[in-house]
């Protein structure tokens, strides 16, 4: 079975709703996934956006996620670790937002804040699976 990640706000591809975007709520939308790797120890998401201007712009990290997880509910708190900024990009052509989800054979043990070059740099060598979804947002 393949790994994969879903949203019950929007398909892959598809259009994320004004709620999760910095034009309303700006709460994270709920994610959901399926066909774990049996050796998964923890879990990490990015969430980022490859067409900001100044380059790619991370809207979400959270790593040392539960092996049993299985979602994220929408509107996760905005914690240190976990603080969602959702799509606010400038007006124009719609901006591609991926959220990538990494099946991982260890814990990161990262502290608290760690951004997504750390994330990554952690990650490397431990990356069972990879599953990512993408919406996408303009105003």
């Amino acid at each position: 079975m393949a790994f994969t990640l879903q949203s019950s706000a929007f398909q892959n591809g598809g259009s994320i709703p004004k709620k999760f975007t910095c034009e309303a709520a700006d709460v994270s939308p709920e994610l959901t996934w399926s066909g774990v790797p049996e050796k998964t120890q923890s879990f990490a998401l990015i969430a980022d956006d490859p067409d900001a201007p100044m380059g790619t712009w991370v809207h979400w990290v959270i790593y040392d996620l539960p092996p049993n997880t299985a979602k994220l509910p929408e509107g996760v708190p905005k914690q240190e670790q976990a603080a969602y900024g959702g799509p606010c990009p400038p007006p124009g052509k719609p901006h591609r937002y991926f959220f990538k989800l990494y099946a991982l054979d260890s814990k990161l043990n990262l502290k608290p804040g760690a951004r997504k070059p750390e994330v990554e740099a952690a990650m490397k060598g431990h990356v069972l699976a990879e599953a990512e979804l993408m919406g996408k947002y303009g105003r």
